[in-house]
C-alpha cells in the first residue's frame, strides 16, 4: 500500500510540474509574438552641424608679388691683361684675390728695360730725321737763291739780244753779234731750267725728310706706348678676382692676369616664363620699371637689397624659354657677383579683388559660400594669382560673403555648418539636445593645445587669434578640441 501511494503521489507532482512547464512556455511564447507584432519605435535622426572656420570677403586693392632666383652679376667688369710680354717686376700690394684698387692705381709693372731702349732709339732716329730736315732745308733756301740768280742773268741776255736786234734794224749792228746775243740768251734759259730742276730735287729731299720725321715721331709714340703698357693701372675703383700672376713671374702678351669688378655697379638677372613676363608689360608693349627685393640667405641671416627692373635679353637663347631680365640694384651692401639670390617683383596694383586663403579655393576654382540659412553652397571665383600660401581672387557680387577658409573632404554643398568663433547676433538659445558638448580642459592639455596653435606657421593670424581666445574659455567646444588634437596627432 505504501508503495502504491508514493507512485500515485510522484505521478501527481510529475503531472503539476508539467503542467506548469507549459504553462509558462506559452505564456513566453505570446510575449515573444505580441513583442513582434508591435510596431518599431525609431529615434527622430538629427541633422549634423559641421563648425568649420570662415572668413567675410573684402575686395580692395593688392600687389602680387612674382617670385624668381635670379644671380647676382657686375654691370662693370673688366679683365685685366698684360700688354706687353716679359717679367714682372713690381706688383701693387692690393693686387691679390678679392684686394680692393683704386682708379688709376698702379697694379703690376712688367720688365721696361727693353722698352726703354726701343724708346731711346726711337728718339734717336728722329734726331737724325730732323737734323735731315734741317739740312734739306738749307739746300732747298740756297737752290731757290740760285734760281733767282739764274733767271736775272736770262734777263740781262734777253735784254742784250734785245739791244742788238734794234741796232742791225737800224743799220748800226751786225748780223753776227745778233747771233752771239741769242746763243748768250738761250744759254742762260737752259741755266734757269737747270737750277729749276735743282729746286725742285732740293724740294723732294725736304718732302722725304718731313716723312722721316713722321715716321720717326710715330716710331717714339710706338716706344713711350709700349713702355707705357709696362704699367698695368686700374681704369676705376673696384675688387680684383681671378689673380693669377706673381712677382718675378713670366708673362705673354695679352694673358690674363686678373679681372676687376665694380662691387658697387650690381644688377640681378633672372628668367622668368613668358606668361609671367607678360604681366610686367606696359600698355606699349615695353618693360615697367618695377621694385623688385632680393634676398640673399646666409647662415639664416638674410641679406636684403632693392632694385628695379631695367631690361630684358635681345633674344631668348638656344635651348631656353621664357625671358630673361634685369634688374639693377641701388642697395646692394653684402651682395658679391655671383650669389644666388631669391628675387621678388611687385606687379603693378590690382583693385576690386579680395586675398585668401589657399586652402579656400579649390581646383576648379569654387569656394564655398555660408548663406543665411546656415548651409554650404558652391560659388565661382576667377582665381588671379596664386601667392605662396594665399590666392588672389576676383568675385563680383560677393562682398562681405562667408567663405570657408579651410576645405576639407567631410563638408561640401548642402551642408548645415556653423561659423567657428564668429559671433551671431540675435540668435537664440538652442534646445540642450541640440547644443554642443562643452569641455574642461585641464592645464596641461590647455597649454599643449595653445603651444600647437601658436607654432602652427600656417595658419593665418586672425585665424590664430580666434582659436587662442576659445582655448582660453573655462569650457572650450569638444570638436575644436578633437580637431586641433587631430591635427597634431595626439
Amino acid at each position: 500500500m505504501n508503495f502504491l501511494r508514493r507512485s500515485l503521489m510522484g505521478l501527481f507532482l510529475l503531472s503539476i510540474t508539467l503542467g506548469l512547464l507549459a504553462v509558462a512556455g506559452a505564456s513566453f511564447w505570446g510575449a515573444v509574438q505580441e513583442r513582434m507584432n508591435r510596431e518599431a519605435f525609431q529615434r527622430p535622426a538629427r541633422e549634423r552641424v559641421a563648425g568649420v572656420n570662415v572668413l567675410a570677403l573684402e575686395f580692395g586693392s593688392a600687389v602680387p608679388v612674382m617670385e624668381a632666383f635670379g644671380e647676382v652679376r657686375s654691370k662693370r667688369t673688366l679683365d685685366i691683361r698684360a700688354s706687353a710680354a716679359g717679367r714682372i717686376v713690381e706688383l701693387s700690394k692690393g693686387f691679390t684675390e678679392g684686394g680692393a684698387v683704386e682708379a688709376g692705381e698702379l697694379l703690376a709693372r712688367v720688365d721696361p728695360v727693353n722698352a726703354e731702349s726701343a724708346l731711346e732709339v726711337a728718339q734717336t732716329d728722329l734726331a737724325e730725321a730732323e737734323a735731315e730736315l734741317r739740312d734739306a732745308s738749307r739746300a732747298l733756301e740756297l737752290s731757290r737763291d740760285d734760281q733767282a740768280g739764274a733767271e736775272r742773268q736770262a734777263e740781262l741776255r734777253e735784254a742784250a739780244l734785245a739791244r742788238q736786234s734794234s741796232l742791225q734794224e737800224r743799220g748800226v749792228g751786225s748780223a753776227a753779234a745778233v747771233e752771239v746775243a741769242a746763243l748768250a740768251a738761250a744759254s742762260a734759259d737752259q741755266a734757269v731750267l737747270t737750277k729749276r730742276q735743282a729746286v725742285a730735287s732740293a724740294e723732294s729731299r725736304v718732302d722725304q725728310a718731313r716723312n722721316s720725321v713722321s715716321r720717326a715721331r710715330l716710331a717714339v709714340a710706338n716706344a713711350k706706348r709700349d713702355l707705357a703698357d709696362t704699367e698695368i693701372r686700374a681704369v676705376f675703383s673696384g675688387t680684383l678676382a681671378d689673380v693669377a700672376v706673381v712677382e718675378g713671374g713670366l708673362v705673354t702678351a695679352n694673358e690674363l692676369l686678373a679681372s676687376l669688378i665694380d662691387p658697387e655697379a650690381l644688377e640681378v638677372s633672372f628668367r622668368l616664363s613668358t606668361a609671367q613676363y607678360v604681366r610686367l608689360l606696359s600698355e606699349e608693349g615695353r618693360l615697367i620699371g618695377a621694385e623688385v627685393d632680393v634676398r640673399l640667405d646666409v647662415s639664416g641671416l638674410d641679406l636684403l637689397a632693392k632694385g628695379q627692373l631695367s631690361r630684358v635679353s635681345g633674344a631668348v637663347g638656344e635651348g631656353q624659354t621664357g625671358r630673361l631680365i634685369f634688374a639693377s640694384l641701388s642697395e646692394s651692401a653684402g651682395f658679391r657677383p655671383g650669389d644666388f639670390v631669391t628675387v621678388r617683383i611687385r606687379e603693378p596694383e590690382m583693385q576690386g579683388v579680395a586675398v585668401v586663403p589657399a586652402t579656400a579655393v579649390d581646383a576648379a576654382g569654387t569656394v564655398l559660400v555660408l548663406n543665411a540659412d546656415e548651409r554650404l553652397e558652391l560659388a565661382q571665383v576667377e582665381v588671379l594669382r596664386r601667392q605662396g600660401d594665399n590666392v588672389i581672387i576676383r568675385a563680383p557680387g560677393r562682398e562681405g560673403a562667408l567663405i570657408v577658409a579651410e576645405r576639407s573632404p567631410l563638408i561640401g554643398p548642402g551642408i548645415r555648418a556653423r561659423a567657428i568663433g564668429r559671433p551671431q547676433e540675435g540668435a537664440e538659445a538652442a534646445p540642450p539636445s541640440t547644443q554642443e558638448e562643452m569641455l574642461e580642459l585641464t592645464e596641461e592639455r590647455r597649454a599643449r593645445l595653445i603651444a600647437y596653435v601658436q607654432g602652427n606657421q600656417r595658419m593665418a593670424a586672425d585665424a590664430k587669434e580666434r582659436v587662442l581666445a576659445i582655448l582660453a574659455q573655462a569650457r572650450v567646444p569638444a570638436a575644436t578640441v578633437e580637431r586641433l588634437e587631430s591635427r597634431m596627432g595626439g
